[in-house]
C-alpha cells in the first residue's frame, strides 16, 4: 500500500491548542477520513512547529479529493488554517505536498 508523508509548519503560538484540537477530533471528521481512504494516518509535532504527516491509501489524490468534497472536511479546513504558516491562500489539506520515499524497511 502506498504511504504519503508530508510537513506542515504549525505557528509557534498555537501548538497547545493545536495539540488539544487534535486530542478530540470530530467523530464525522474521523468517519469521512476513513470512507476516504486515509489509513494509519498520523500527525507528529516537534516543539518548533513542524508537523510530519503520515497515512497510507491506495491512491493519495483520490482520498485528497472525496476528502475536499465533503462538508466536515470543509468546516475542518476553514478552523484550521489560522494554524500554519505560509499555506499561501490554501487550505492547509491543500498545502500538503508529499515527500519523496527513498527507503522502506519491508
Amino acid at each position: 500500500m502506498p504511504r504519503v508523508c508530508f510537513l506542515l509548519k504549525v505557528r509557534a503560538g498555537r501548538l497547545a491548542e493545536y495539540r488539544e484540537r487534535h486530542a478530540a477530533v470530530w467523530p464525522d471528521m474521523l468517519a469521512a477520513l476513513s470512507a476516504a481512504g486515509w489509513r494509519n494516518y498520523s500527525l507528529f509535532l516537534r516543539d518548533d512547529g513542524l508537523l510530519v504527516g503520515y497515512l497510507e491509501t491506495d491512491d493519495f489524490a483520490a482520498a485528497q479529493a472525496a476528502m475536499a468534497a465533503s462538508d466536515v472536511n470543509a468546516r475542518w479546513q476553514a478552523e484550521m488554517a489560522p494554524f500554519f504558516e505560509a499555506l499561501d491562500g490554501a487550505a492547509p489539506d491543500e498545502a500538503m505536498s508529499p515527500l519523496t520515499e527513498i527507503f522502506h524497511l519491508d
